[in-house]
């Protein structure tokens, strides 16, 4: 079983921007592989499926982006799963729109859902697919990640989405290090 966990913020206002990507992610996995994301718990909307008939839980932390450690932390707790079989996908400015990066491990950088998720369970040691977002043009950072998304921009990261989609495939039917090769 894996737990594919898409980070973002639940409610209607950011829906479309750039900080959702995660949310976005799970969305298109689910709907290519016909797993309804409806079910409440554990701080979150899940669904559970199938995935190259291994058994999978899409999910979207409800918590708000830095608070997203203690949705992971309760799902991972209760299905007991070990640490490569968790795969976290979220928003990177480091990374230009419509490229994504897989990564076995490490920090958080400065993505603060993801130094919410290291915190709470206390490590880094585990898989992630960054879907790429750019540096914004302007200095406000904040306003880059959960303003509007101009029109000119959808598509690019619409392409990132798709990506991360296609990488998670490929990790749950071949394991990380070939997701990587074939993704990176």
């Amino acid at each position: 079983m894996h737990i594919i966990i898409g980070l973002g913020n639940p409610e209607d206002e950011y829906k479309n921007t750039r900080h959702n990507m995660g949310f976005c992610a799970i969305d298109e996995i689910a709907k290519n592989n016909q797993i309804q994301v409806t079910k409440k718990g554990f701080k979150s909307i899940y669904g559970i499926g199938k995935i190259e008939e291994e058994k999978v839980i899409l999910v979207k932390p409800q918590t708000y982006m830095n608070l997203s450690g203690e949705a992971v932390k309760e799902i991972i707790q209760f299905y007991k799963i070990p640490l490569e079989n968790l795969l976290i996908i979220y928003d990177d400015i480091d990374i230009i729109p419509g490229s994504i990066k897989l990564r076995k491990k490490g920090g958080p950088g400065t993505h603060n859902g993801m130094k919410s998720i290291v915190n709470s369970i206390n490590t880094q040691d585990f898989p992630r697919i960054r879907i790429g977002i750019g540096t914004p043009k302007e200095k406000d950072l904040i306003y880059h990640v959960i303003g509007p998304i101009p029109d000119e921009e959808k598509e690019q990261l619409k392409k990132g989405i798709e990506l991360a989609s296609k990488a998670t495939e490929e990790y749950i039917k071949n394991g990380i290090d070939i997701a990587m090769n074939k993704y990176n």
